[in-house]
């Protein structure tokens, strides 16, 4: 197997759209654009938002609209979601905003696509309703999906317009070996929430390559990781800003969310050692340090898991810190020679 370089990957951004403490929602959108023009400026391929629904401290809950806010502010940069949950919608109306969106920014839309539903059980059922058990038929609506958007269904009784033959990439989105099995029977690209779910992802990309089928869509396999990162100046002062992730997963894990969190200078005032454990774990997929530690850890990660593109989550409290962060990253990934003054 040939070596792949930092330099040989994609990098990308996914924003859970995480309100700060003594922030609004509104303060997070304001902020999400303005780390989209700077990641463009950077050379980050997409900017996708992920579905999440009654959850405090995440407003990305009308992902579509969200998009639309985000393609409208930018140039270059490819938009979408990381991802859509597809058993919350009908899929015609799913390839109806879709299309929407892609007739207003062409060849910069991505549709990427889960099974979860993104929310607790509760509100699942209050989402879907009668249709509470619709991640069984994901495969089939999936098809559906592609059915829609392909020219041939211009014959067709249910038509999505808009939607209807145009170029929208669909991304199968995973923490399983399920999902892996549906992408590559599909013939589609692959996106793993190592984020927050790495216990599979060795096995799900290794399964999604030795099963891949060539398709329309896609000739060869292209695998995307998703990562925690949290990147500074110096090694100190990225583990002293990533308590702050630690913090927002430590509400994962409990159940007990919060907007996220400053800082903290010892989590060992915070949390127990099931805590501890159990979010380092969560964390397994995540890079924090300065730029030097960062290289060295992507490089090792990249190496190992022989991915296309990598895709980066940072919950940082200091919006100038994240911005930042975002910088480095891309230094350290493709050493962009100019640099973005936050």
């Amino acid at each position: 197997m040939t070596s792949k370089q930092l330099s040989d990957i994609s990098y990308s951004v996914l924003d859970l759209a995480t309100v700060v403490q003594d922030l609004t929602p509104a303060d997070t959108y304001h902020h999400s654009l303005d780390l989209a023009r700077q990641a463009e400026q950077l050379g980050y391929t997409r900017y996708w938002f992920a579905e999440h629904h009654n959850m405090l401290n995440v407003a990305s809950s009308a992902t579509s609209v969200l998009i639309g806010y985000i393609a409208a502010g930018t140039s270059t940069i490819r938009v979408g979601s990381g991802g859509i949950m597809l058993p919350n919608h009908a899929p015609l109306i799913v390839a109806e905003q879709f299309g929407t969106l892609a007739s207003l920014y062409p060849g910069r839309i991505d549709l990427g696509l889960g099974r979860a539903p993104g929310t607790d059980q509760v509100t699942a059922m209050a989402i879907r309703g009668d249709n509470f058990n619709s991640a069984h038929h994901f495969p089939t609506d999936v098809q559906s999906l592609l059915t829609f958007f392909s020219s041939e269904n211009s014959t067709a009784q249910v038509r999505a317009i808009p939607g209807e033959g145009l170029d929208i990439p669909i991304w199968i989105l995973g923490s399983s070996t399920d999902s892996a099995r549906l992408a590559a029977a599909m013939g589609l690209p692959y996106a793993f929430a190592s984020h927050f779910a790495p216990a599979y992802f060795m096995q799900a990309i290794k399964l999604y390559r030795e099963n891949f089928r060539p398709s329309k869509y896609l000739h060869k396999p292209y695998v995307m990781a998703c990562v925690n990162v949290v990147a500074a100046d110096t090694d100190a002062e990225a583990e002293y800003l990533a308590t702050s992730v630690k913090q927002f997963f430590m509400g994962v894990i409990t159940g007990k969310r919060q907007l996220l969190q400053p800082p903290v200078d010892r989590m060992d005032d915070i949390w127990d050692s099931y805590e501890k454990e159990t979010v380092n774990q969560m964390l397994s997929y995540s890079f924090i340090g300065g730029p030097e530690k960062i290289r060295e850890e992507m490089d090792s990660f990249v190496n190992k898991s022989q991915i296309d593109e990598v895709m980066v989550t940072s919950h940082i409290h200091e919006h100038t810190a994240k911005l930042r962060s975002y910088e480095i990253f891309a230094h350290v990934i493709k050493n962009v020679s100019h640099t973005v003054h936050v």
